[in-house]
């Protein structure tokens, strides 16, 4: 997922947003990892989940990258108090399905699916019961586990019909 952010990387600029779905351990802090890499961004990338959102700062010229976690957010409105410079940044929001209407005409929708069961389910599902959160995927340390993910990107909006 580290790897696939970073090729993901090379073809977003600002205005670009991104919104991540898929369950608790399927990668998105970790793909969202990958993109402030490839777009060489002040790190670390880590889960917004108690602040809501963080931007870091480009080191290379570029838009900064904003990562949002909108896990508890309850409405549009409630993001856009947030306050993001959407037009001027690279912005990920992950858990953000059905939330951004009507915040920008274009998005990139990547659903991440991994496999269900096994190590990386009791190891997750246990560290959310300790926790009583599950909207933190990767904070667990499962970034060494090499388990496939099936991801599906679906474009929307005229800034990605070229492509």
């Amino acid at each position: 997922m580290h790897r696939f952010g970073r090729d993901l990387a090379t073809a977003l600029g600002a205005g670009d947003l991104v919104v991540l779905t898929g369950p608790l351990g399927a990668g998105k802090t970790t793909l969202t990892r990958g993109l402030g890499e490839g777009l060489g961004v002040r790190g670390p990338v880590t889960s917004p989940t108690f602040v809501l959102a963080r931007t870091h700062p480009s080191l290379v010229g570029g838009p900064p990258l904003v990562h949002v976690d909108a896990y508890r957010l309850q409405s549009a409105v409630e993001l856009d108090d947030l306050d993001i410079d959407f037009p001027r940044s690279v912005v990920v929001v992950e858990w953000g399905r059905g939330m951004l209407d009507g915040i920008t005409e274009s998005w990139l929708d990547v659903e991440i699916e991994r496999p269900r069961g096994g190590r990386l389910m009791a190891t997750t599902d246990a560290a959310a019961s300790v926790t009583g959160h599950d909207a933190d995927d990767d904070d667990l340390d499962d970034d060494d586990l090499d388990e496939p993910r099936t991801v599906t990107i679906t474009a929307h909006g005229p800034r990605w019909t070229s492509l």
